[in-house]
C-alpha cells in the first residue's frame, strides 16, 4: 500500500473501537481530536496497533497520542515512504 487514506483510517477506527452514535466519522474529521471523536487513549492505541500490523510499520505511541486524524495520516504516510 503506497498511501493510507482517510477512508482506510475510518475503517480501522470502526473495526478497532466502533463508532459513537453522536459522531459522524463520514463527516469532516481531519482536524478533530480523537478525544472529540469519542476515542480514548486505549482506542487510539488499538487503532495504532492495527495500522502497524496491517501496514508493517512502527508509528510509536507518543507520536499518535495527541494526534488528529490529519496528523495520524501524515505520520502513516511518512512511515510508508521510509519503508519503501
Amino acid at each position: 500500500m503506497s498511501q493510507f487514506t482517510l477512508q482506510d483510517l475510518r475503517r480501522v477506527m470502526r473495526e478497532a473501537a466502533g463508532e459513537d452514535a453522536g459522531v459522524d466519522l463520514d463527516g469532516d474529521i481531519l482536524d478533530t481530536s480523537f478525544a472529540d471523536l469519542q476515542y480514548d487513549s486505549l482506542a487510539v492505541l488499538e487503532i495504532t496497533v492495527r495500522v502497524e500490523r496491517e501496514l508493517g510499520v512502527k508509528l510509536g505511541d507518543d507520536a499518535v497520542e495527541s494526534a488528529t486524524p490529519r496528523d495520524f495520516l501524515a505520520l502513516v504516510d511518512a512511515r510508508l515512504a521510509e519503508a519503501a
